[in-house]
């Protein structure tokens, strides 16, 4: 009998490529969207890498009670991915933190309910190093919710710690992924999320300056691998596994990789940090990237490798198909 799978928030970047390894290593999937107008865009997209005759798809709301206990009916695991991803800090820190922490709570506990073997959440590297100084970081290290780490890193810090408390509480078992940025196609060609809307708009030439800030890296359909090794291996339960590169790249690396790959308008140049500061008053999402600029950390990634058998894919080759799949 296959397995049933349900993937919270396959409509995403990285949703989508959790359904397409799934199918593709032969699972039953179950994707839950907000709303079912958007099953033929995924469906589609999903069927240009992967099989799609076990898909399926379910509406949920991670604000609402509604629809989860069919989803997880006759479900052995769950991928909880959906999640608020956004740099930009919004008027009400409520609209991210709502549901990124009570969604995972809402799906947590419908999969305990129905007798769902193991969940893996997906995290973010932000929940290990947001705000943290230059240095170098292990699965211990957390960041801390009450300092000035932006909205989105502090949702991520509070739903992490909920989803691993209500483990605790409940004896169940769980798995986080905490992915560092997120780089590759996407399966719709549309521009969605925040690390393809910095593709978009470095290729496009939005960025005359690029932010001193460095970044660990990882290719979205190893970060899906990730997420179905995390599902079964013996050895994950319990444990946060960082998702990252070795080394971050920095911005003027990102914009010189796609720029030799032949997007011309992709700028090298440098910000000072001072203009930054300036152009933070007026622009949110330049605001929401001040606590990174000038930091640059290395991660502890030993357990990805040998627990979850990661085997990277060249972060050159993840940006420029990225930037392939939305030009």
């Amino acid at each position: 009998m296959t397995d049933r799978v349900l993937v919270t928030g396959v409509t995403g970047y990285i949703g989508q490529h959790c359904g397409a390894e799934l199918l593709r290593q032969g699972y039953e999937v179950i994707g839950s969207i907000r709303s079912l107008d958007k099953a033929e865009m995924v469906r589609n997209g999903i069927a240009k890498v992967a099989p799609i005759e076990k898909l399926q798809f379910v509406e949920t709301n991670l604000m609402k009670d509604e629809g989860w206990a069919e989803a997880m009916n006759g479900c052995k695991y769950v991928l909880h991915v959906a999640s608020p991803f956004v740099i930009a800090n919004p008027d009400d820190e409520n609209e991210i933190i709502s549901p990124a922490v009570d969604g995972t709570i809402r799906v947590l506990t419908a999969a305990k309910e129905a007798g769902v073997e193991r969940t893996v959440v997906t995290s973010s590297l932000i929940a290990v190093i947001a705000g943290k100084e230059s240095g170098h970081y292990g699965t211990d290290s957390w960041s801390d919710p009450d300092a000035e780490i932006g909205t989105y890193a502090k949702s991520k810090v509070l739903a992490e710690k909920a989803a691993w408390a209500f483990a605790e509480e409940n004896n169940y078992d769980l798995v986080v992924i905490n992915p560092g940025g997120v780089m590759g196609p996407t399966l719709t060609g549309k521009v969605d999320g925040e690390s393809l809307t910095m593709i978009s708009d470095i290729i496009n030439g939005k960025y005359p300056l690029v932010p001193d800030i460095s970044v660990g890296f990882i290719d979205v359909r190893d970060v899906a691998k990730l997420h179905v090794s995390a599902m079964t291996a013996s050895e994950a339960v319990g444990k946060r596994f960082i998702a990252s590169s070795d080394e971050p790249l920095h911005f003027t690396e990102i914009t010189g990789i796609l720029k030799n790959a032949g997007y011309k308008k992709a700028s090298t140049k440098q910000a000072p940090k001072f203009l930054l500061k300036i152009m933070s008053i007026f622009d949110e999402q330049v605001k929401g990237l001040l606590p990174m600029v000038g930091q640059r950390q290395t991660v502890n990634n030993r357990e990805t490798y040998e627990i979850l058998g990661w085997n990277p894919t060249p972060m050159d080759q993840s940006l420029v198909e990225a930037a392939e799949s939305i030009s």
